[in-house]
């Protein structure tokens, strides 16, 4: 049963606490506590452990994947060319499903107690502790659990020359998407355009949470109304 009064204890493991607060977490949640210390998760050290990634983990495993898909369309008959448009063809279909996956999953509204659990367990935390360098890019057994149906539906929807390359370069887009994710959050901005696309991402964690979906890029977030107003972005 969920309380009214339940405070969370952030000394303690977090993951199966925040479930308690009901209709209070979506306020709570989006409080953010900006501080490089990581919270834990588990009482389990195995478990709090699988929490936990490198930025550069990610390159190191889908790097490797992403080019022998590519290579497995090429040595199926695809010409080097036609290779490349599907690469690039996957990294824009990536940037949609980034879109779409972070404003309609990863902010989903919850106040059941495995509701908000699952939530936070997903995205709720990097909300809260954005600064968390550990786990803000997706553990590999995390990313592999949505890259198999994921693969099972291009193989359906494309030929299977065509699929691997087009996979690949999905994965791409991933790899893409996860280490500009951590470059906004720790990386120092070296020109406009990255000083303008890294505070327009910390403008979507503590001014305006419900829009500013893109990390990549804004281009979603301007064909689908979820751009914010110049007020916003201006920083006026």
């Amino acid at each position: 049963m969920v309380s009214k009064d339940f405070t969370v204890d952030l000394n303690k493991p977090l993951v199966f606490q925040v479930g308690h607060l009901g209709e209070a977490y979506d306020e709570w949640v989006h409080q953010p506590i900006v501080s490089k210390e990581a919270p834990r998760f588990f009482a389990d050290d195995f478990a709090e452990l699988l929490t936990l990634t490198k930025w550069w983990v990610i390159p190191l495993v889908w790097l490797p994947i992403a080019s022998g898909f590519v290579l497995l369309s090429i040595h199926r008959g695809l010409s080097q060319q036609l290779a490349v448009l599907n690469i690039v063809c996957g990294i824009f279909l990536w940037s949609l499903f980034e879109y779409i996956f972070h404003r309609f999953v990863f902010h989903m509204k919850t106040t059941s107690y495995w509701g908000n659990t699952l939530h936070y367990f997903i995205h709720g935390f990097h909300h809260k502790h954005p600064m968390d360098s550990l786990r803000l890019v997706f553990p590999p057994a995390l990313t592999a659990v949505i890259a198999i149906p994921l693969w099972s539906l291009v193989k359906l929807l494309s030929t299977p020359t065509i699929a691997p390359a087009l996979f690949g370069g999905g994965l791409l887009g991933y790899v893409l998407y996860d280490l500009t994710h951590y470059y906004l959050h720790h990386g120092r901005a070296y020109n406009q355009s990255t000083q303008k696309l890294k505070k327009y991402h910390l403008d979507h964690h503590f001014k305006v949470q419900n829009m500013g979906f893109g990390v990549t890029s804004t281009f979603w977030d301007r064909i689908f109304g979820t751009f914010p107003g110049k007020k916003i972005t201006s920083g006026n």
